[in-house]
């Protein structure tokens, strides 16, 4: 079973969908009993870090995610949902995320010929042989819808950066642990294929 977080921050339809297009049967919950006893879980997200920080806190769903980690159950976050993984954010000062990668997130540079927010194609610079990306060539393309960015802690959880302004850390893999700024879900086929590499862990 795949466990898609519902804390009322997060796109759940486009993962939703995705994963049933591939043959999977996903549960949008986030019931405790549920999300443990799940194969894997995606975090998705949208809106403001801090406010989504406090509607996980609303459902106790931080204590569950560090919970499920522990027992080592694959945890994918997608957009905000994998800048929540981390310390904080310059989005919402104050705002402890819920820690289970170190790194904070900042802003996007203002430099000329990048709008923000960050939205469209990118290609992806592999930074190391990541779980998600079997299959896949360096240069994939996926898509964004993003302002805000991660700065890691430790460069080796970074499985891919892309360019933008910045070099920005855009994928991460740490044992049990992924994370996706883009969004594998409107990535089209090969989007589907990182989702597909992510179930089949």
């Amino acid at each position: 079973m795949i466990a898609i977080i519902d804390y009322d921050a997060g796109n759940l339809n486009s993962a939703y969908k995705a994963l049933v297009h591939l043959g999977k049967e996903p549960v949008i919950t986030r019931e405790r009993e549920e999300i443990l006893a799940a194969d894997h879980i995606i975090l998705p997200g949208v809106g403001a870090f801090g406010e989504a920080m406090k509607q996980l806190r609303s459902f106790g769903i931080p204590e569950v995610l560090h919970e499920a980690v522990d027992k080592g159950i694959p945890l994918m976050g997608i957009c905000l949902g994998m800048q929540l993984l981390f310390d904080d954010s310059e989005e919402s000062p104050g705002a402890s995320g819920l820690g289970i990668l170190k790194g904070r997130i900042v802003k996007i540079p203002d430099t000329p010929g990048h709008k923000i927010p960050h939205m469209g194609w990118n290609s992806l610079e592999m930074q190391k042989k990541s779980r998600l990306f079997t299959g896949l060539a360096e240069g994939t393309e996926v898509y964004f819808v993003h302002s805000y960015y991660l700065e890691p802690a430790e460069e080796e959880i970074v499985a891919a950066r892309t360019q933008y302004g910045a070099s920005m850390a855009v994928a991460v893999e740490s044992g049990s642990v992924f994370g996706c700024q883009f969004h594998p879900e409107k990535s089209g086929i090969l989007g589907l294929r990182i989702l597909e590499n992510f179930v089949g862990l």
